[in-house]
């Protein structure tokens, strides 16, 4: 239990001020700060903006990383064998955005990573993997290449490797947001795994790849958007603060440049193209991650076809009243 800051002075102390400065002193004892002096940091700024930075992490750098990770730890030691993607933004030590963060993971055939829950919500992009499958709340859901996987928070959830190769895939967490809001909780499973998991291929926890491509190849014909294309709105009502839209991009496609109020981390599943985010240029091709920061100067093209996973906090900004969206030049 924190013990409480009972602030208390004399008020016969400020009889004798006379200036400003003596003012602002005497106040600061009380951990007040006078609404109008000059800050480092303004309150308020005229458009919305984000101190975090555009990044691309591409896949053929981080995989050999993993494949290493397999061969000199295993998940005795690290319960989740990942790398996280941090923003190298001053003073920042793993969010990758202001609210989301997201991690590079890999699990070896014969594995299980244990069974815990927390406040967070999760969620994996299948990358690579044949045998591979998420147990949440006592129930088996396959991760296969494509597919996206939810752990809503207060889920139990751990990993496990029924196949013959490693299997690799992209976490996303709103665990920033959760800090910055407090509401952390998290436990260990008191069986370190789920027990008597009953399998279940379809499930609200599983979007599954071959039903993404049935669902986008449907529409063909459709309207397209001007800044992101042919979208599919998958995100889950159990998850609101992590809005997941799937794009898909034809080849020579170019898209409209825009600013928007929301973070976004992007998870190519396939193809190549290029986006540009402010003065930032990223050349991305499959498994690659890259940074859009709240307020950025965003446009998208695709060399060839390309189906690219957007992960954001748009529905959290447009609960919150915070949304806009503005085409730029």
């Amino acid at each position: 239990m924190t013990e409480a800051t009972v602030l208390d002075a004399p008020s016969a102390r400020y009889d004798a001020i006379r200036n400003v400065d003596e003012l602002v002193r005497a106040i600061d004892t009380l951990h007040c700060t006078p609404g109008w002096v000059r800050r480092e940091q303004p309150l308020f700024w005229p458009a919305p903006r984000s101190t975090f930075l555009p990044v691309h992490w591409r896949y053929a750098q981080i995989r050999p990383a993993l494949l290493a990770a397999g061969r000199v730890i295993g998940t005795d030691l690290a319960e989740r064998r990942n790398f996280v993607l941090r923003n190298p933004v001053p003073g920042n030590h793993f969010a990758t955005t202001r609210t989301l963060v997201g991690a590079y993971q890999s699990i070896l055939p014969g594995e299980r990573a244990r069974s815990h829950r927390h406040s967070p919500h999760a969620l994996r992009v299948i990358l690579e993997s044949h045998g591979s499958y998420s147990v949440v709340n006592g129930r088996q859901h396959p991760m296969e290449s494509g597919d996206i996987v939810l752990t809503p928070g207060h889920h139990w959830h751990g990993h496990g490797h029924e196949g013959s190769e490693q299997a690799f895939w992209f976490d996303c967490l709103d665990l920033p947001l959760v800090h910055l809001l407090e509401p952390m909780r998290a436990e260990d499973h008191p069986q370190h795994w789920e027990p008597n998991a009953v399998r279940e291929d379809h499930s609200p926890m599983r979007i599954e790849w071959a039903d993404t491509q049935a669902r986008l190849a449907a529409l063909a014909g459709t309207p397209a958007d001007a800044h992101v294309g042919r979208t599919l709105d998958v995100t889950s009502p159990l998850m609101p603060t992590i809005t997941i839209k799937v794009h898909h991009w034809a080849s020579g496609w170019r898209g409209g440049a825009f600013r928007h109020a929301a973070n976004a981390i992007h998870v190519v599943l396939r193809g190549k193209g290029n986006t540009t985010v402010d003065e930032a240029s990223f050349d991305w091709s499959f498994g690659d991650v890259f940074v859009a920061p709240l307020g950025a100067r965003v446009r998208h093209t695709a060399d060839e076809e390309a189906v690219v996973v957007s992960l954001s906090d748009e529905g959290l900004m447009r609960f919150c009243g915070f949304y806009s969206l503005e085409d730029v030049k």
